[in-house]
Order: structure tokens, then C-alpha cells, then sequence
């Protein structure tokens, strides 16, 4: 039950509207963004603990989903959410930050950089969604993100998708790599399938594709050292259409390929992550504690 996954962090107001912050260590700050349907367990699950002995590291979750409230019915646009949390690192007293965002909250990373260049004094990028791509994708998320799907389908969805069909559906998003044992547990799938989080879920996924387009004709304005980790085995957040243009069109991008890693590099290849985040912090001149 949702119940059971209770916030972790603090609850900052914001506008009215609630924050949900997770913050460990300390040292240069670093700021994690979460991807599409998830919260900050995905973070704190491993990758926060590698963080934190050498830097102050902050977990959010993205507006609509964890414990963050939305911002509107309509789908929240990266530059949005990056605007309330903005805000709340504001009131965390947080200075410029490695901004880490994985797949739909990659995109949220470079708005973020894009909107508010002097919180981003770096930005990584884990399998992160930074590109238009052709086509669109598919009947779920253009059904379930219409007025009748989140009216009829989301409360269906919510109440009867049986457990094995969402750890299914986790064991897609990591092919072809494992799941970790204890994932599913730990990140809290009831909180992904309230009727609230589907529908925000939804509408921010199915929208992202103008925004996306309309943020990259402002990447050259993106002049802080920017690292990519991405899997060449990743189908969801293809590398050939998002990551490799992004490294061949800015010469602060620094990429580096995963062979044959999936969409969750940070759980396949943590110490790569690490790495990642380290060398952007030392671009920036943000240096570590240890």
C-alpha cells in the first residue's frame, strides 16, 4: 500500500504546493532528479550512499509523483518543474549543484541549466531523454493521458494491475539487465500506481516531445561541463538518438558508453555513475571532501 512508503526526507511548501526533499551528507551539492514513474528511492537504493560521504547530495521527487504535489492536471513541462524546484533548493539553501537527472528527469536537468544557469554548475546525465525522436509512443500513454483514459483506464489501472505486472514492467525498464534484488520493494511501486501519480505520469511522458524540441534549439546556450553515461543496450532512451547527437553538437559533452547496458545505468554500473559525477563536480571545480 502507498501508505506504507512514507516521505523520507523533508516536505518543503512551496506556492502552497509540497516538496519532497531527501538530503544526506555533505560537501559541493549534487542534485538527483528521478525518471518517469519514479521517486527518490530510486536514488536512495544505492546510488546516494556512494554520494554522501563526499557531498551534500539532494533527492527530489519530480512534481506529480512520490510525494511532491502536481503543479497542474495538464502534464508538468521540464521547465516547470525545474522552476518549483528551483524554489525549493532556494529554500534549502543549496548552492550551484551537479544536476543528475536519469531519463525523463535528464531532460528535467538541462531545462533546469537551460532556465537557471547559475544553480547548474554541472549537469550528468543518465540515460536522459535530451532530444526529439521520430514517431511517437504508442496507444498507452496517448490513451491513458486523454481526458476519458484518466477519467475511466487510470482508476482501472490503479486498482487492479497485480504486482507481478508492475515487477514485469520494472524488468523491462531494466533489460537487459537485472533487477536488483530488493528493488521493487525498496522504490515503492504502490506510490507509482496511485491514480494521481498515473495520470501525472502520463501527461508530463506523453508531452515531453515539444519541450524537448523546443529546448534543444537553446543547447547552445548550455555552457557548463555536461557528462553522459548511457548503455548502448538502452531501447527505451535510445543512445543513437538521444545521447550521441547531444556529445556531437557540444563540445563541453563528455559521453561515455556503456556496452551493452540498459536504460538504469546507475543501478548496472553504480561506480560508472560515480565516476560521472565526480569528474563533472571536478570540471566545475566543485571539489569533493575526500
Amino acid at each position: 500500500m502507498a501508505e506504507d512508503y512514507a516521505p523520507t526526507g523533508r516536505l518543503i511548501e512551496i506556492d502552497g504546493r509540497q516538496v519532497h526533499a531527501h538530503q544526506e551528507g555533505s560537501g559541493p551539492d549534487v542534485i538527483l532528479l528521478h525518471g518517469a514513474g519514479g521517486n527518490t528511492r530510486d536514488f536512495t537504493f544505492d546510488l546516494l550512499d556512494r554520494l554522501s560521504a563526499d557531498f551534500r547530495v539532494t533527492a527530489f521527487d519530480r512534481p506529480g509523483l512520490g510525494h511532491t504535489d502536481p503543479l497542474h492536471p495538464n502534464g508538468e513541462s521540464p521547465a516547470e518543474q525545474a522552476a518549483v524546484l528551483e524554489a525549493a533548493s532556494r529554500r534549502l539553501g543549496l548552492g550551484p549543484a551537479v544536476l543528475v537527472g536519469h531519463s525523463f528527469g535528464g531532460a528535467v536537468a538541462l531545462a533546469w541549466a537551460l532556465d537557471h544557469p547559475d544553480r547548474a554548475a554541472a549537469i550528468v546525465s543518465l540515460a536522459g531523454a535530451a532530444m526529439p525522436w521520430p514517431g511517437g509512443l504508442g496507444p498507452y500513454y496517448e490513451l491513458v493521458s486523454s481526458d476519458f483514459g484518466s477519467m475511466f483506464m487510470v482508476p482501472l489501472i490503479s486498482a487492479f494491475v497485480p504486482r507481478f505486472v508492475a515487477e514485469q514492467t520494472i524488468a523491462r525498464i531494466f533489460e537487459p539487465d537485472p533487477v536488483p534484488e530488493g528493488y521493487g520493494d525498496h522504490i515503492g511501486i504502490a506510490l507509482s500506481l496511485r491514480p494521481e501519480t498515473l495520470r501525472a505520469n502520463t501527461r508530463q511522458v506523453n508531452g515531453l516531445k515539444p519541450h524537448i524540441r523546443a529546448m534543444a534549439d537553446r543547447y547552445d546556450d548550455l555552457k557548463m561541463p555536461i557528462e553522459i553515461l548511457h548503455g548502448t543496450a538502452d531501447r527505451i532512451v535510445p543512445i543513437e538518438v538521444h545521447s550521441r547527437p547531444l556529445a556531437e553538437r557540444l563540445a563541453n559533452v563528455h559521453l561515455t558508453e556503456l556496452d551493452g547496458i540498459g536504460h538504469m545505468p546507475h543501478h548496472a554500473d553504480p561506480e560508472a555513475a560515480v565516476a560521472a559525477i565526480r569528474r563533472a563536480a571536478k570540471r566545475a571545480g566543485l571539489h569533493a571532501t575526500a
